[in-house]
């Protein structure tokens, strides 16, 4: 006897076997058990959800001799002749083949005689997006009115180019991308009976590879097992048959991007080369590893988003901080563009190394990402730097002005400059309270690294602040440009600058906002006044 591969072997013949689609079977039983059938079903969603098996389900439980719970019994002359497909009864069209208006005009003839067995004639169109716009005209008036004992199920990976006039007749059914827990468990369930023996690792990243389909899941694991038949199905011989790489290899590449390391990043390159890995399929799952990360950093709750194992998480959340948004959103930019040029090329390494040195060399590309990125990484610099760094400064206005960008990131450059150039000058030494400067000296040690956390608007906009205190648990920052006043002052940007010293620091403070005077000094030096007390040994009174 034939092999009859698994996707078809197991294709689910009740409700109860139909996997991640809950929400639409729990629907249909309902009608079924209530006679309220409808006459016009569109059922859409990407490949392998389910679509053509829930509409024959369908097509026999509506016809069933001994319904059980809204399913077919499966045993009944009716149920065996739709399984067989030599029921009259139940039509199935493929669209794709049969789009034209002779075919439907063949339809609306049929739909005129009643059903020699059961109760209903189903017509199940599979790729129903497929037929001529004259066949969706002809099609209308029979979809609208059609006999009492006729129904129509539509189906469609595409709803998009379903005409208005044909959903508006139709009870729409949305099947979701299957999720990889209840894949692997179905792939569980199924290696057992078939007496495959396979690790959970394998299993899940099959699951994962078949992005929400069932069916390319079966397909998936039928390719591994032919493969590897007979032994172990390993997570190894996965990625061998799949042409796929281990979540590891993306984390030593983006380690080395990040390290700006390009001749590793080369020879990680050529290991996947050498192991005959599918370059079109690492650069898409490059892409999706930088998403993961992207999400880790600027979505709340972003654990509960990524279905990944503890260790892999743990070690995403290292990586995150490793790298700003805006570089990753650069990184995932140059990739998207590689994956469209690799459909068509003819030397795909060569486009991935190229991409590879375009992240490690930002200022081999002149566009304004790049620019942003070694922006970024001086100013990063001049953070970790204990005063501001005058050469540093000078290169950031050179640079901005010789890429031609000015606009505010050439006048905070400039500013910056400026402010260097004024703390060259002898400080002016003022006495405050000395609750006050302890909280001034808490925010002010950690201001890069506070501006740095929120991002957002506020990165940009504090990069050339000063903290001066505002009595007590208050402090004003005075910003040197109108354009960062503007930005920063903003109540949603104070507030959150509030809850975040809160949440850090388990401290209740307040923070208001200036613009610098033209001319002002912004290099004062703060005591208390008990330490200028000591040092003059006299009675001082502090001003408010």
């Amino acid at each position: 006897m034939s092999y009859t591969a698994l996707y078809r072997k197991w294709r689910p013949f009740e409700f109860d076997d139909v996997k991640g689609q809950d929400h639409i079977v729990q629907t249909l039983k309902n009608q079924i058990n209530s006679q309220r059938i409808g006459h016009a079903y569109l059922f859409c969603g990407t490949r392998g959800t389910g679509k053509t098996t829930v509409a024959k389900i369908f097509a026999k439980a509506v016809n069933c001799e001994h319904p059980v719970d809204g399913s077919p019994c499966n045993e009944c002359a009716t149920c065996r002749n739709i399984s067989s497909g030599s029921s009259m009864n139940v039509v199935e069209i493929d669209a794709a083949s049969n789009n034209g208006v002779e075919n439907i005009r063949e339809i609306r003839e049929q739909v005129q005689y009643p059903p020699t067995e059961g109760s209903y004639r189903v017509y199940i169109i599979d790729e129903v997006h497929m037929l001529s716009t004259g066949a969706f005209n002809a099609l209308l008036k029979t979809l609208e009115e059609p006999p009492s004992y006729v129904i129509f199920i539509l189906a469609t990976t595409e709803v998009h180019k379903i005409p208005i006039t044909v959903l508006s007749r139709c009870q729409r059914y949305d099947f979701k991308r299957i999720t990889i827990d209840t894949i692997t468990a179905r792939l569980r369930e199924l290696a057992d009976a078939e007496q495959i023996q396979v690790e959970e690792k394998a299993l899940r990243h099959i699951a994962k590879a078949a992005d929400g389909s069932m069916r390319d899941a079966l397909s998936l694991l039928d390719q591994c097992v032919a493969f590897h038949f007979g032994s172990l199905l390993t997570y190894d011989n996965v990625l061998e048959v799949l042409g796929a790489v281990d979540a590891s290899v993306f984390s030593e590449l983006l380690r080395c991007v990040i390290a700006k390391e390009t001749t590793e990043c080369m020879k990680k390159l050529e290991e996947m080369v050498i192991q005959g890995r599918e370059l079109g399929q690492f650069v898409t799952d490059f892409i999706w590893y930088l998403r993961n990360l992207l999400i880790l950093k600027t979505a709340d709750d972003a654990e509960g988003m990524l279905e990944m194992s503890e260790d892999n998480l743990k070690q995403l959340c290292e990586e995150a901080g490793m790298i700003d948004g805006e570089t990753l959103m650069r990184y995932i930019r140059i990739f998207s563009e590689l994956s469209n040029q690799l459909r068509y090329a003819s030397q795909k390494r060569v486009l991935i190394e190229l991409a590879l040195i375009k992240l490690t060399k930002p200022q081999m590309e002149p566009n304004l990402d790049s620019v942003l990125q070694r922006l970024s990484e001086l100013e990063e610099r001049l953070d970790e730097a204990a005063m501001p760094n005058q050469e540093l400064l000078q290169q950031m206005a050179a640079q901005m002005s010789a890429m031609g960008t000015g606009g505010a990131a050439g006048q905070a450059a400039g500013s910056a400059l400026s402010a260097a150039q004024q703390a060259a000058e002898p400080p002016r030494e003022v006495a405050i309270p000395k609750a006050q400067l302890e909280d001034l000296n808490l925010i002010r040690q950690d201001w890069g690294k506070i501006i740095r956390d929120l991002g957002g608007p506020i990165r940009p906009s504090f990069r050339d602040t000063v903290l001066e205190p505002s009595g007590d648990s208050s402090l004003c920052i005075v910003f040197s440009t109108q354009e960062s006043y503007t930005i920063g002052s903003r109540p949603t940007v104070l507030g959150a600058l509030e809850n975040y010293v809160e949440e850090q620091y388990h401290k209740e403070m307040y923070f208001k906002a200036r613009l610098k005077n033209t001319g002002e000094r912004l290099n004062t030096i703060y005591v208390s006044d008990e330490e200028l007390k000591n040092a003059i040994h006299m009675e001082i009174t502090v001003e408010d």
